[in-house]
């Protein structure tokens, strides 16, 4: 594994020794994988290898060997160089991400030289939250979006999140919800109408967040769709990556207050109508569950109650979009 990669770490690092490398995990669909080497003789003790294969790849955990999901999946990871290229460096320490060491391209192959969020001092990763845990990472969220506030997405997605309707087609071909397919496009174009976009992370799901040891902040990673869009989109994808259905209604009103007293906070200094901006998000963020909840029903059909919270505020968008 070493020889492969041991010309771009030293150059990237100045060491002199790297290990054999730790397979941290394959990426989605068998795209490449993620391996950390820890290193002698720099400043760095470790560093995480991002190598990404843009070669037909024709497998897929569910199903979707398609030539619109191959061609979906390379643009991602193209984008997210030009994320790490050229924008990251633009985040600070309330939305802390890896810094890029160096990026290098072999004919149909990216590696990331990206430093080590471990070896920093965020090395916990959970599978189950409290609602305090929560906040740290919507509170990343919030800085996150006020940061790039207004921010034109310029090399990112035009549009970010992985479930966007116009790069989702064959899921919103199998869509049985007739309801809801009348109305896919219609609840894409209300999310457009809002006159406060941002940069949204496009994948901020709770595996995508890296809990501090001393458990007072995250980092995040996997910038792959990130692009243009509302944060709320960010939200509630967040929201129900970490809580059941009913649970994700039981603490709505909370964490959706939380996140914008923490976005308040962050855009303190900027010339921005932040009371037009909320009501204009809390109408979105039934809106974006609708838009997530689209995604979902056409990526696996026949699985949702109709009594369910998100089948529930799926319907009142819908009632609601042309009342």
């Amino acid at each position: 594994m070493k020889n492969n990669y041991s010309q771009i770490i030293k150059k990237a690092t100045g060491a002199t020794f790297i290990d054999d490398g730790q397979l941290i995990q394959n990426l989605w669909s068998n795209y490449g994988e993620i391996i950390r080497f820890t290193l002698e003789g720099s400043k760095y003790r470790s560093v995480v290898l991002k190598d990404v294969k843009l070669s037909i790849n024709e497998y897929h955990p569910n199903g979707w060997e398609t030539d619109i999901s191959h061609n979906r999946k390379l643009k991602s990871y193209r984008i997210e160089s030009e994320w790490y290229k050229n924008w990251s460096h633009l985040c600070n320490n309330c939305c802390k991400v890896p810094k890029l060491l160096d990026i290098e391209y072999r004919g149909d192959e990216i590696l990331l030289i990206l430093e080590d969020l471990d070896d920093i001092g965020f090395s916990i990763r959970k599978r189950s939250v409290t609602i305090n845990d929560m906040k740290l990472c919507i509170k990343w969220l919030a800085n996150f979006h006020g940061l790039f506030m207004g921010t034109k997405p310029q090399g990112l997605w035009e549009k970010g999140t992985y479930w966007y309707l116009e790069t989702r087609p064959d899921e919103l071909n199998k869509l049985t919800d007739i309801k809801l397919k009348n109305a896919a496009w219609d609840i894409d174009k209300k999310l457009d109408s809002s006159p406060f976009q941002t940069i949204v992370h496009g994948d901020a799901k709770l595996e995508n967040f890296c809990f501090s040891n001393d458990g007072l902040s995250v980092a995040a990673v996997d910038f792959q769709y990130v692009g243009g869009g509302v944060g709320v989109k960010d939200l509630v994808y967040f929201i129900g990556s970490c809580l059941q259905d009913s649970e994700c209604e039981k603490y709505e009103t909370e964490l959706t207050n939380y996140y914008f007293n923490e976005l308040k906070h962050t855009l303190i200094n900027k010339d921005i109508d932040f009371n037009l901006l909320e009501k204009s998000w809390r109408e979105l963020y039934s809106v974006a569950w609708a838009d997530f909840h689209r995604f979902l029903k056409g990526w696996s059909p026949g699985y949702w109650s109709p009594k369910s919270y998100s089948e529930r505020i799926t319907n009142r968008v819908i009632d609601n979009l042309w009342s």
